[in-house]
C-alpha cells in the first residue's frame, strides 16, 4: 500500500516505498464518539506520517435504528447524529501543512451486515424543513433495511445496488471553532460526496497542532444529492493511510484518483458551492503551469461537478477535470 508515483503525494516530494506502523481504532479503544469536529477532545490515537489506521466506525445513527418498525423521531436525538471516529493526532502536522488521506478500503461490519436509509421529518431535497419552511404535512416516516455485502445492496426482490462505500464525513479541526459533525466546510466534514472511496486520496488544509483527523458516517452507496437525506448507512471496517506534506498552501479540501483531480465546496446557495469548488480548480491548475485565465477557458469547456448532499446545513459540490488533460499543457 503505498503512493502512486504518479499521485500529487510524489510531486509534493512524499512518495512512500513502505507503509508505516498499522493500528487499530476499535470500538473498545475509541470509547466515546465524538458529534463535533474541534481541537477541544483529546486525541484518541497518536500516529505518525505514513501510518495506517485501521477504523471501527458507527453509522450515522450509532446502530439505534435496528428494525424496519423503528421511528426515527423516537429515537434520534438531533444533534446527536454523525459519529466520529477521532480525534487522531499527526505527528508534525501545523497550520499552513495539507494532511492526505488515503481511503484503502471500506468493509461493511456484521455479524450480519445491515445497511439503513430512511425517510425522517423535515429532512432531505425535497420536502419542507426547519431552513426550508413549509405549511405542508411532513413525509411520514419509513425506515428501511438492506442486506449489505460487498456483492451488492438487496434494495428489492427484483433490484440490486453495486457497493460503492465512500467515507461520508472525514476532515481535520478547525482552528477555534467545535463544529458540528453534519456540518461541512473548509476543514471537510460531513462533505457525503460519493468520490470519497478506496483509491482515492484526500488533501485537507491544516488548522491546528496535529491536525487533529476525524472519521465516520460511511456508506454502503448513495446517489448524488443524497435525495431523502440518507444514504445506505452502515457500521465499517475502514482502513486509510495518513501522509503530511510541508508547504503547500490550500484553502479547501481537495481529491485525487486515477482518473481525475477535483476541489470540492461547501456553501449555501448551492451555486456558491460550486463557485468555490471551480474557484478552487483554477488555482489548483496553476500547479500545473495554466495561467488562470487559460484554467478557466479549459474548465468552462472540460469541467464536471458531482453533487455530494444537498440536504445537510451546507451544500457540497466536487468540481473535477480529467488528469489526462493535465500532461497536455
Amino acid at each position: 500500500m503505498v503512493w502512486e508515483e504518479n499521485s500529487i503525494m510524489a510531486r509534493r516530494g512524499v512518495a512512500r516505498g513502505e507503509a508505516g506502523l498499522t493500528h487499530e481504532l476499535t470500538e473498545d479503544r475509541q470509547g466515546v464518539y465524538h458529534y463535533v469536529y474541534g481541537p477541544y477532545a483529546e486525541p484518541v490515537l497518536r500516529i505518525r506520517p505514513g501510518d495506517i489506521v485501521v477504523a471501527e466506525t458507527r453509522d450515522a445513527f450509532e446502530g439505534v435504528i435496528k428494525t424496519a418498525d423503528d421511528k426515527p423521531s423516537e429515537l434520534l436525538h438531533m444533534p446527536f447524529l454523525n459519529p466520529q471516529c477521532g480525534p487522531i493526532a499527526v505527528e508534525g502536522a501545523e497550520k499552513g501543512d495539507v494532511l492526505c488521506v488515503r481511503i484503502h478500503s471500506i468493509k461493511p461490519r456484521g455479524p450480519q451486515p445491515v445497511g439503513t436509509t430512511a425517510l425522517i421529518s423535515e429532512f432531505g431535497g425535497l420536502v419542507g424543513t426547519m431552513q426550508t419552511a413549509m405549511l405542508n404535512q411532513p413525509l411520514p416516516e419509513i425506515v428501511r433495511k438492506l442486506e449489505v455485502t460487498e456483492d451488492g445492496i438487496r434494495f428489492s426482490p427484483r433490484i440490486t445496488l453495486p457497493y460503492e462505500p465512500f467515507i461520508g464525513t472525514l476532515g481535520v479541526s478547525p482552528e477555534i471553532e467545535a463544529v458540528s459533525s453534519l456540518q461541512p466546510d473548509y476543514w471537510g466534514g460531513n462533505m457525503d460526496l460519493p468520490d470519497v472511496g478506496p483509491g482515492a486520496i484526500l488533501y485537507f488544509p491544516v488548522h491546528h497542532k496535529d491536525a487533529y483527523l476525524y472519521l465516520g458516517d460511511c456508506h454502503a452507496t448513495q446517489g448524488d444529492g443524497e435525495l431523502c437525506g440518507v444514504a445506505v448507512e452502515i457500521a465499517s471496517t475502514t482502513t486509510v493511510q495518513v501522509d503530511l506534506i510541508k508547504g503547500w498552501q490550500i484553502h479547501w479540501p481537495r481529491l485525487e484518483n486515477e482518473r481525475m483531480i477535483t476541489a470540492i465546496g461547501s456553501a449555501r446557495p448551492l451555486e456558491d458551492a460550486a463557485r468555490i469548488a471551480y474557484r478552487e480548480l483554477v488555482r489548483w491548475l496553476a500547479d500545473f503551469g495554466f495561467e488562470e485565465i487559460d484554467a478557466y477557458f479549459l474548465l468552462t469547456q472540460a469541467g464536471k461537478v458531482r453533487l455530494g448532499n444537498m440536504v445537510d446545513p451546507k451544500y457540497t459540490i466536487g468540481a473535477s477535470i480529467s488528469k489526462a488533460y493535465l500532461s497536455q499543457n
